[in-house]
């Protein structure tokens, strides 16, 4: 649950410090109309080509286009590649690059052949060393980043077996950021997570968390078991484990699991997606999220990246519309009456794990204060169902002249919002039948209401949902509209 813009503005003034293994990723497009006479294998007719910083340079890219501050240590060759990087980073305002040149290895790069049309990767060619730095290089590493420590407000170690992190540099990071009180996020590649020792997250994907727990991790519930016993190996507070088109599902130490399912959207191009997730739970973390608030946070900006082209950064404004997306429907395709069809709403809803959200209310005439409400309830779930008193209920509570409008034009101008999946009109007085069909995860109103008051609040928690209270807009209540109208209209 959570306010996006109240937590992009905190994100605003938090810095994160991020160590690992930089690379230069090249993406040569192209056309692929034939198969090549010397060998079954297709030919690319080069069209244009990007240079990308990638890794956990991108990791970092990703850090900075989000709003924080980025402190970033890796490491590059004497070589062209080492140049071009470090030029790169030097052009991002947000980032600042602690990089520290071995003249024994080749800077890591990658030059992916990608066909335009169908953005389909057809070859990986790679240049590097995946070898631990030598120990004269990690005592640099070392040296460069552990100053950086206490001026970051969260730790995150982005490894991709390339020599950077070792276990002697692994080990030197995560102990003196704990004396610090400093959080660690590892997005790992070692199948044995003790060398992780003491982090605070770990975000494998299932592949590499199958391999470290040594179990199938195709379900839910055999994530959560498996991550105990690595939990306990690895002395953290929670596994996060990614399953691509699956979703994502949060293991903490203590409590229940937590799954998000991925974002419906069309792939364009996975490159990157992990450094997206990564860095977006570090910014959230950072910003004093829970652990709900930034997994859903990193699901959405896992969908924006995988939508782009290449090795992608998401920005706010990015994430705010795949948080709050667009309406998808016509506004009268969102309005239906009670029971016209919510059951069968709420279980394909259901089938595809998705979380609803319910808030309630007359919405006479629709003011800020509403859209702020609408717009935090929605931030806290993955469809949110608008409860609407119909006219003769208005007219019970509000007294006679009320509705303004009636109950389909008010229907019509919350369908409209994107922030609302759907609207309900209900008959009676309060919205507890409605709330005891619906059963919702979570159960949204104004700061003006304390939980005991919020109708509905005992279905909810009894079935292991929230109740979230919003703070008021002041200065905004449609019944002080109204009067203010009929003055001027006197």
């Amino acid at each position: 649950m959570f306010d996006f813009e109240a937590l992009s503005h905190a994100i605003a003034s938090r810095t994160v410090i991020c160590v690992g293994d930089l690379m230069l990723d090249e993406f040569v497009y192209g056309e692929v109309s034939r198969i090549s006479p010397e060998a079954p294998a297709p030919v690319i007719a080069v069209q244009r080509s990007e240079i990308n910083i990638g890794g956990a340079g991108n990791v970092a890219r990703n850090i900075a286009s989000l709003g924080a501050r980025c402190i970033f240590v890796g490491l590059i060759g004497d070589d062209d590649s080492g140049a071009t990087l470090k030029s790169a980073l030097a052009q991002e305002g947000r980032i600042e690059s602690v990089l520290v040149c071995d003249p024994s290895r080749p800077t890591t790069r990658k030059v992916r052949f990608v066909s335009e049309h169908f953005s389909t990767h057809m070859l990986r060619a790679d240049w590097e060393l995946a070898q631990p730095a030598a120990a004269d290089i990690e005592q640099k590493l070392i040296d460069a980043i552990l100053p950086q420590l206490a001026r970051a407000d969260i730790v995150l170690l982005s490894d991709y077996a390339k020599g950077v992190l070792t276990a002697r540099v692994i080990r030197n990071v995560i102990d003196a950021a704990r004396k610090l009180g400093k959080r660690v996020i590892v997005d790992p590649k070692s199948a044995n997570f003790a060398i992780y020792r003491g982090a605070t997250l770990l975000t494998p994907n299932r592949k590499e968390f199958a391999a470290a727990t040594r179990s199938r991790a195709d379900t839910e519930d055999s994530i959560a078991v498996a991550a105990q016993d690595a939990m306990q190996l690895a002395d953290c507070e929670a596994i996060l484990v990614k399953q691509s088109e699956h979703g994502m599902t949060l293991v903490p130490r203590k409590g229940e699991a937590i799954h998000v399912p991925a974002h419906p959207v069309k792939v364009r191009d996975v490159s990157g997606a992990g450094d997206t997730v990564a860095a977006a739970l570090a910014v959230a973390l950072a910003a004093g999220a829970d652990w709900e608030t930034a997994l859903r946070m990193a699901n959405a900006a896992a969908a924006v990246a995988v939508g782009k082209k290449g090795t992608a950064s998401v920005t706010p404004a990015e994430l705010r519309r795949k948080i709050l997306p667009h309406a998808f429907l016509a506004a009268e395709e969102k309005i239906v009456a009670t029971g016209g069809g919510l059951d069968a709403q709420l279980s394909d809803w259901r089938k595809q794990g998705l979380r609803v959200g319910f808030t309630n209310g007359c919405f006479d005439i629709l003011h800020p204060g509403h859209v702020k409400v609408l717009t935090a309830a929605r931030a806290a779930c993955d469809r949110l169902i608008v409860g609407l008193n119909s006219d003769a209920s208005v007219k019970r509570l509000k007294g006679e002249g009320r509705p303004v409008q009636d109950e389909r034009a008010r229907a019509e101008v919350l369908a409209a919002l994107e922030a609302v999946d759907l609207v309900v009109v209900f008959e009676e007085d309060t919205p507890l039948k409605l709330i005891e069909q619906i059963k919702p995860s979570i159960l949204v109103k104004g700061g003006d209401y304390t939980r005991e008051q919020v109708v509905g609040h005992e279905i909810v928690t009894v079935g292991g949902g929230e109740v979230l209270l919003v703070d008021v807009l002041q200065g905004f209540s449609t019944s002080s509209l109204i009067g203010r109208a009929r003055k001027v209209d006197r």
